[in-house]
């Protein structure tokens, strides 16, 4: 069984000049010829056409895809075995480029379309856009997240500007709680609990208690929250997920 260069270059999507061209410089020179000259391709050809293609897609160049296919070392099981190999490492790097546009575009849907000036300036070194991929990778499933972007997408720089300073004033005042000593049970403590919880529920999502219990022992288990609320003051995280947990009971309790 054998085909024409017009049947071959259906089948493969390529040109008829690209297979006249192949056949030029000797990378794939057809196995027969008519009495009239005409290019005939067998199997064995289609076959070395797939694997010139497979490594053109991998970006290598026609000498060095001439040198790869006449290596006499090397069988069609190497062959696959290599492009396996790198076309693993491309999707993978395909996939870490498509997570960077994701991330770039969660960012933009979430509202935050500031100049890096205006994001500093707005949220200092807490920059939202920093946990946007993984906010979405945790809860992009979620009502409570497509409801946190809807609300998102409408805020301004002004907006932003309100909602980070009410969580600096909050911050201030838990923290000269801890400082003063106040018990996570005390009333003072479960009244700041509840505005954290509120707040939440105000500009994102609404946060029941049992939501809220599970955020404050993330507050504790995850290292960089905890490091964002102990850096208000030490201990902070441990004491406002005591105080989360006892407002939740008072508020939920029978």
């Amino acid at each position: 069984m054998s085909y024409s260069v017009g049947q071959v270059a259906g089948f493969a999507g390529v040109t008829v000049r690209t297979l006249h061209h192949y056949d030029e410089i000797g990378l794939l020179a057809p196995g027969e010829r008519t009495y009239a000259g005409h290019r005939r391709y067998s199997d064995a050809d289609l076959d070395r056409l797939q694997q010139i293609l497979f490594y053109r897609e991998l970006g290598f160049p026609l000498d060095e895809v001439a040198a790869l296919l006449d290596d006499p070392d090397a069988d069609p099981r190497t062959h696959l075995r290599r492009q396996h190999r790198l076309l693993t490492a491309r999707i993978e790097k395909l996939q870490k480029m498509a997570a960077a546009v994701e991330h770039a575009l969660e960012a933009r849907t979430m509202g935050i379309d500031l100049t890096p000036q205006e994001r500093f300036e707005v949220f200092g070194d807490n920059d939202p856009e920093q946990y946007a991929e993984e906010a979405g990778q945790r809860w992009g499933g979620t009502p409570a997240y497509a409801e946190s972007q809807r609300r998102a997408a409408a805020y301004t720089k002004e907006d932003w500007k309100r909602i980070q300073a009410e969580v600096d004033d909050w911050g201030e005042r838990y923290a000269a709680l801890v400082a003063a000593g106040g018990p996570p049970a005390g009333e003072p403590a479960m009244e700041l609990a509840e505005e954290h919880r509120r707040h939440i529920s105000r500009y994102y999502f609404e946060v029941p208690y049992e939501m809220h219990r599970c955020f404050a022992e993330m507050y504790v288990s995850d290292e960089r929250f905890k490091a964002f609320y102990d850096s208000l003051h030490p201990g902070l995280a441990e004491h406002l997920r005591d105080a989360i947990l006892a407002n939740a009971d008072r508020h939920t309790t029978p």
